[in-house]
Protein backbone atom coordinates (compact mmCIF):
# COMPACT_ATOMS: atom_id res chain seq x y z
CA UNK A 1 0.00 0.00 0.00
CA UNK A 2 1.36 3.33 -1.03
CA UNK A 3 1.32 6.08 1.60
CA UNK A 4 -0.18 9.54 0.73
CA UNK A 5 -2.42 8.34 -2.07
CA UNK A 6 -5.44 10.73 -2.83
CA UNK A 7 -9.01 9.63 -2.44
CA UNK A 8 -10.91 9.72 -5.69
CA UNK A 9 -13.10 12.94 -6.05
CA UNK A 10 -16.89 12.66 -6.05
CA UNK A 11 -18.42 13.18 -9.43
CA UNK A 12 -19.61 16.81 -9.88
CA UNK A 13 -23.13 17.40 -11.31
CA UNK A 14 -22.98 19.40 -14.43
CA UNK A 15 -25.86 21.61 -15.72
CA UNK A 16 -26.54 21.50 -19.35
CA UNK A 17 -28.33 23.93 -21.64
CA UNK A 18 -31.61 22.17 -21.10
CA UNK A 19 -31.39 22.66 -17.34
CA UNK A 20 -30.71 26.38 -17.72
CA UNK A 21 -33.67 26.76 -20.05
CA UNK A 22 -35.96 25.05 -17.57
CA UNK A 23 -34.77 27.28 -14.70
CA UNK A 24 -35.29 30.36 -16.83
CA UNK A 25 -38.85 29.29 -17.67
CA UNK A 26 -39.67 28.64 -14.03
CA UNK A 27 -38.41 32.07 -12.96
CA UNK A 28 -40.35 33.74 -15.76
CA UNK A 29 -43.56 31.90 -14.81
CA UNK A 30 -43.16 32.86 -11.13
CA UNK A 31 -42.58 36.50 -12.09
CA UNK A 32 -45.67 36.52 -14.30
CA UNK A 33 -47.78 34.96 -11.54
CA UNK A 34 -46.76 37.60 -8.97
CA UNK A 35 -47.44 40.36 -11.48
CA UNK A 36 -50.88 38.98 -12.21
CA UNK A 37 -51.70 38.87 -8.45
CA UNK A 38 -50.51 42.46 -8.05
CA UNK A 39 -52.67 43.66 -10.94
CA UNK A 40 -55.72 41.81 -9.57
CA UNK A 41 -55.30 43.38 -6.11
CA UNK A 42 -54.88 46.83 -7.69
CA UNK A 43 -58.04 46.39 -9.75
CA UNK A 44 -60.01 45.22 -6.69
CA UNK A 45 -58.90 48.27 -4.69
CA UNK A 46 -59.83 50.51 -7.60
CA UNK A 47 -63.34 49.01 -7.80
CA UNK A 48 -63.86 49.42 -4.04
CA UNK A 49 -62.82 53.07 -4.27
CA UNK A 50 -65.20 53.70 -7.14
CA UNK A 51 -68.10 52.02 -5.35
CA UNK A 52 -67.45 54.10 -2.24
CA UNK A 53 -67.52 57.28 -4.32
CA UNK A 54 -70.84 56.25 -5.87
CA UNK A 55 -72.35 55.60 -2.38
CA UNK A 56 -71.14 58.94 -1.00
CA UNK A 57 -72.48 60.85 -4.00
CA UNK A 58 -75.92 59.18 -3.70
CA UNK A 59 -76.22 59.72 0.09
CA UNK A 60 -74.96 63.27 0.10
CA UNK A 61 -73.39 65.15 2.95
CA UNK A 62 -73.96 63.61 6.40
CA UNK A 63 -73.15 64.78 9.91
CA UNK A 64 -72.67 62.85 13.13
CA UNK A 65 -75.59 62.80 15.56
CA UNK A 66 -75.13 64.68 18.80
CA UNK A 67 -75.21 62.85 22.09
CA UNK A 68 -78.47 64.05 23.66
CA UNK A 69 -77.89 62.27 26.99
CA UNK A 70 -81.12 60.35 26.66
CA UNK A 71 -81.75 57.92 29.48
CA UNK A 72 -83.19 54.49 28.85
CA UNK A 73 -86.05 54.09 31.31
CA UNK A 74 -87.61 50.73 32.13
CA UNK A 75 -91.24 50.26 31.15
CA UNK A 76 -93.41 50.54 34.30
CA UNK A 77 -95.27 47.38 35.15
CA UNK A 78 -99.04 47.68 35.47
CA UNK A 79 -100.37 47.56 38.99
CA UNK A 80 -101.59 44.10 40.00
CA UNK A 81 -105.35 43.65 39.89
CA UNK A 82 -106.68 42.65 43.34
CA UNK A 83 -108.98 39.99 41.92
CA UNK A 84 -109.56 38.19 45.20
CA UNK A 85 -110.30 41.44 47.01
CA UNK A 86 -112.85 42.36 44.37
CA UNK A 87 -114.49 38.94 44.67
CA UNK A 88 -114.60 39.27 48.46
CA UNK A 89 -116.13 42.75 48.25
CA UNK A 90 -118.75 41.50 45.82
CA UNK A 91 -119.63 38.60 48.09
CA UNK A 92 -120.00 40.93 51.09
CA UNK A 93 -122.06 43.30 48.99
CA UNK A 94 -124.47 40.62 47.85
CA UNK A 95 -124.78 39.23 51.37
CA UNK A 96 -125.43 42.65 52.90
CA UNK A 97 -128.45 43.46 50.70
CA UNK A 98 -131.05 40.75 50.84
CA UNK A 99 -134.12 40.54 48.61
CA UNK A 100 -135.92 38.67 51.43
CA UNK A 101 -135.72 41.56 53.90
CA UNK A 102 -139.16 42.51 55.25
CA UNK A 103 -139.23 46.27 54.89
CA UNK A 104 -142.98 46.98 55.12
CA UNK A 105 -142.96 47.27 58.89
CA UNK A 106 -140.27 49.97 58.74
CA UNK A 107 -141.95 52.24 56.18
CA UNK A 108 -144.16 55.14 57.11
CA UNK A 109 -147.83 54.41 56.44
CA UNK A 110 -148.34 57.28 54.03
CA UNK A 111 -149.20 57.15 50.37
CA UNK A 112 -145.54 57.25 49.33
CA UNK A 113 -144.22 54.74 51.92
CA UNK A 114 -141.43 57.03 53.13
CA UNK A 115 -138.75 55.90 55.59
CA UNK A 116 -136.89 57.45 58.50
CA UNK A 117 -134.60 55.84 61.01
CA UNK A 118 -135.33 55.97 64.76
CA UNK A 119 -134.39 59.37 66.10
CA UNK A 120 -135.08 61.15 62.80
CA UNK A 121 -138.06 63.49 63.17
CA UNK A 122 -140.97 63.94 60.79
CA UNK A 123 -139.70 67.43 59.99
CA UNK A 124 -136.83 65.77 58.09
CA UNK A 125 -139.32 63.86 55.95
CA UNK A 126 -141.33 67.03 55.29
CA UNK A 127 -138.25 69.00 54.27
CA UNK A 128 -137.04 66.17 52.06
CA UNK A 129 -140.46 65.93 50.39
CA UNK A 130 -140.64 69.71 49.85
CA UNK A 131 -137.24 69.69 48.17
CA UNK A 132 -135.36 71.70 50.78
CA UNK A 133 -132.46 69.31 50.23
CA UNK A 134 -131.31 69.55 46.64
CA UNK A 135 -129.98 66.24 45.25
CA UNK A 136 -126.25 66.50 44.64
CA UNK A 137 -125.99 63.29 42.64
CA UNK A 138 -128.16 60.55 41.14
CA UNK A 139 -128.06 56.93 40.03
CA UNK A 140 -130.33 55.51 37.33
CA UNK A 141 -131.15 51.83 37.91
CA UNK A 142 -133.92 51.74 35.33
CA UNK A 143 -133.44 48.84 32.89
CA UNK A 144 -130.89 46.96 35.01
CA UNK A 145 -131.32 43.41 36.21
CA UNK A 146 -131.88 42.91 39.92
CA UNK A 147 -128.30 41.87 40.73
CA UNK A 148 -126.88 44.66 38.57
CA UNK A 149 -129.10 47.26 40.22
CA UNK A 150 -128.19 46.06 43.72
CA UNK A 151 -124.47 46.31 43.02
CA UNK A 152 -124.79 49.68 41.29
CA UNK A 153 -126.83 51.12 44.16
CA UNK A 154 -124.38 49.94 46.84
CA UNK A 155 -121.39 51.31 44.99
CA UNK A 156 -123.19 54.62 44.38
CA UNK A 157 -124.10 55.04 48.05
CA UNK A 158 -120.60 54.13 49.22
CA UNK A 159 -119.05 56.66 46.83
CA UNK A 160 -121.56 59.38 47.78
CA UNK A 161 -120.85 59.03 51.50
CA UNK A 162 -117.10 59.02 50.87
CA UNK A 163 -117.44 62.26 48.87
CA UNK A 164 -119.55 63.94 51.57
CA UNK A 165 -122.77 64.00 49.49
CA UNK A 166 -125.84 64.48 51.71
CA UNK A 167 -128.83 64.12 49.38
CA UNK A 168 -129.13 61.91 46.27
CA UNK A 169 -131.80 60.79 43.82
CA UNK A 170 -132.30 57.08 43.09
CA UNK A 171 -134.21 56.33 39.88
CA UNK A 172 -135.81 52.86 39.83
CA UNK A 173 -138.42 53.38 37.12
CA UNK A 174 -142.20 53.06 37.02
CA UNK A 175 -142.32 49.66 35.32
CA UNK A 176 -143.84 50.97 32.09
CA UNK A 177 -141.46 48.91 29.97
CA UNK A 178 -141.79 45.68 31.99
CA UNK A 179 -143.91 42.78 30.62
CA UNK A 180 -146.56 43.04 33.36
CA UNK A 181 -146.32 46.85 33.60
CA UNK A 182 -145.24 46.60 37.24
CA UNK A 183 -142.19 48.40 38.72
CA UNK A 184 -139.89 45.44 39.41
CA UNK A 185 -137.19 47.44 41.18
CA UNK A 186 -139.43 49.77 43.15
CA UNK A 187 -139.96 47.52 46.16
CA UNK A 188 -136.46 46.05 46.02
CA UNK A 189 -134.78 49.46 46.03
CA UNK A 190 -136.73 50.49 49.13
CA UNK A 191 -135.71 47.24 50.83
CA UNK A 192 -132.06 47.71 49.90
CA UNK A 193 -132.03 51.33 51.10
CA UNK A 194 -133.44 50.38 54.50
CA UNK A 195 -130.64 47.84 54.94
CA UNK A 196 -127.91 50.46 54.31
CA UNK A 197 -126.86 52.20 57.52
CA UNK A 198 -125.76 55.30 55.65
CA UNK A 199 -129.38 55.91 54.58
CA UNK A 200 -131.29 57.81 57.28
CA UNK A 201 -134.44 58.73 55.34
CA UNK A 202 -136.06 58.65 51.90
CA UNK A 203 -139.30 59.79 50.25
CA UNK A 204 -140.83 59.51 46.82
CA UNK A 205 -139.51 62.19 44.50
CA UNK A 206 -141.65 65.07 43.30
CA UNK A 207 -143.13 64.76 39.83
CA UNK A 208 -140.50 67.10 38.35
CA UNK A 209 -137.77 64.74 39.60
CA UNK A 210 -139.32 61.41 38.63
CA UNK A 211 -142.42 61.03 40.80
CA UNK A 212 -143.28 57.39 41.52
CA UNK A 213 -140.24 56.27 39.54
CA UNK A 214 -137.61 57.78 41.86
CA UNK A 215 -136.70 58.38 45.49
CA UNK A 216 -135.07 61.28 47.31
CA UNK A 217 -132.57 59.79 49.74
CA UNK A 218 -130.92 61.53 52.69
CA UNK A 219 -127.53 60.14 53.68
CA UNK A 220 -125.72 60.17 56.98
CA UNK A 221 -122.84 62.62 57.17
CA UNK A 222 -119.45 60.88 57.24
CA UNK A 223 -117.77 60.66 60.62
CA UNK A 224 -114.84 63.01 61.10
Amino acid sequence: MTHGARKPDRPTKRFGLNDLATLRDNLKADTERREAERLAAKQAAQRAHEEANVFRSSVGQVSQLRDRNHATLPNPRPAPVPVQTQLNDKAVLEASLSDEYDVDMLLETDETLSFRRPGIGMDVIRKLRRGEWVPQDKVDLHGLRSDEAREALSEFLRRSVRNGVRCVRVIHGKGIGSPDKLPVLKGKVRSWLVQKEEVIAFVQAREALGGAGALMVLLRQPRA
